[in-house]
């Protein structure tokens, strides 16, 4: 009998030893803060927020879910202390235990809810992830410790982001259209006024300011024949009517436009797509899955891909707005062929320089350093608009085409995206060397 109670406490004690592991191995999973990150991506997709600030809300999640994943391995580092104004994060306290990609995916939740307008999509899904977390037979004491610090790696967060500018920044003017023949002036169809024309007065994450990467002089406007100006506005021209099959479809494949519009008639409506720093994100998403990167690499990646492109766009509009030069569809109409339409609708702001290109290849050095120049891998980011997969030998690779397909939309000059590419690469390279996640 003595024998017997033995062998029973044996296996209830194997059978508790399993159970622990299951949940502990369960709760581990990156795919929740996969499934996080993806949850704020699609709520940003139906509110409709301009690239600029998708930009900042996918710094601000991100961030906030490696700063409580973190604590999960002893071979990563906090990145207090190295993004502008985030001085101080809470520390997990001595003595209890927690489930820290719980509380990663508390964090992102929390901070996506209160930086979206439709907080009530990310409310529900949060509940229903919680539950998930519950039922993988976590201890009551973990899942609360848990929850807690996340709640507040979110309030610190959030406190951060509200020194930013940003809400002051969304009681300033207008942009102001001026009517001479060189600057910038609202497309069809919508005519929609210039997006953000303060951005650069957003606190970077990492640059020391929005000028810090100048790239090099605009062209100079002129109307002559034999300018070099209408020389490049006739290449765009002259490209975009005679596209190839592959470049319609690169194009079309990276136009990544939030806010398409269509008319029919009298009636206007529009079709949402992902941002482009959104179509990064989640190609860094597929990478990490690619590669079975853990939760805190995944928490990792996307938090140094995110401020990288936020500060991209910071860098990139502070030119746009200071340059402010003419996009190819107005002067085209205007000066060379009235009939010309782009394959791409035009963004409603100026020119130069191409945002595709300072941030795919910000992304790309970042991307590069973190996972190899030559990983391979297939982009699906697209299938959800209906447009097939394209595979890359290498985040560059993607870069390079994201970029010229700006000059196949027929909505960049080539000196736009040229100078994109070097300003955006080295932004990525400061990035790199200001950037500290591992010891």
């Amino acid at each position: 009998m003595k024998k017997t109670s033995i062998a029973i406490l044996a296996i209830l004690l194997f059978v508790s030893c399993r159970s622990n592991n299951n949940w502990e191995k369960m709760a581990g999973n990156p795919n929740f803060i996969h499934r996080s990150v993806r949850q704020v991506t699609d709520v940003m997709l139906h509110d409709i927020y301009s690239p600029p600030v998708a930009s900042r809300i996918y710094a601000y999640v991100t961030v906030a879910g490696y700063e409580a994943a973190v604590n999960g391995s002893k071979n990563y580092i906090s990145l207090s202390g190295q993004l502008n104004g985030l001085d101080s994060v809470p520390k997990p306290e001595a003595g209890k235990q927690y489930c820290y990609a719980l509380a990663a995916s508390h964090a992102i939740l929390t901070v996506g809810k209160i930086l979206v307008m439709s907080e009530g999509r990310i409310e529900h899904f949060h509940d229903e992830m919680m539950k998930e977390f519950k039922e993988t037979g976590m201890p009551e004491d973990v899942y609360l410790n848990s929850i807690e610090y996340g709640k507040l790696i979110a309030a610190r967060i959030l406190k951060w982001a509200g020194n930013d500018n940003y809400k002051q920044t969304r009681s300033l003017a207008k942009y102001d259209v001026q009517t001479d023949d060189a600057t910038w002036k609202p497309t069809p169809p919508a005519y929609m006024k210039g997006v953000e024309p303060h951005w650069n007065e957003i606190r970077p994450f990492l640059l020391d300011s929005a000028q810090q990467f100048k790239p090099a002089k605009s062209v100079d406007f002129s109307l002559k024949p034999d300018s070099y100006f209408y020389k490049l506005a006739m290449a765009v021209r002259d490209t975009g009517m005679r596209l190839s099959p592959e470049q319609t479809l690169i194009a079309t494949y990276w136009d990544d436009n939030p806010f398409k519009v269509n008319t029919n008639g009298h009636t206007m409506y529009a079709i949402k797509k992902i941002s482009p720093g959104g179509h990064w994100i989640n190609i860094a998403g597929l990478v990490c899955r690619k590669v079975k990167a853990d939760y805190v690499r995944t928490a990792e990646t996307y938090a140094c891909l995110a401020v990288v492109i936020a500060d991209s766009f910071i860098n990139c509009w502070d030119e746009k707005y200071k340059s402010k030069v003419i996009r190819p569809e107005t002067y085209i109409n205007q000066y060379i062929d009235q009939s010309w339409v782009p394959l791409l609708q035009t963004p409603p702001f100026p020119e130069y320089t191409s945002g595709h290109s300072v941030v795919s290849n910000a992304s790309a050095v970042v991307l590069s350093d973190m996972f190899g120049d030559n990983l391979s891998f297939t982009d699906s980011t697209e299938v959800a608009f209906d447009l097939p997969a394209r595979k890359f030998k290498s985040f560059k690779a993607a870069a390079n085409e994201a970029s010229i397909s700006r000059f196949y939309g027929g909505i960049h000059y080539m000196p736009s995206i040229v100078n994109g590419v070097d300003e955006g690469e080295r932004i990525g390279r400061f990035a790199l060397s200001k950037l500290k996640t591992r010891k």
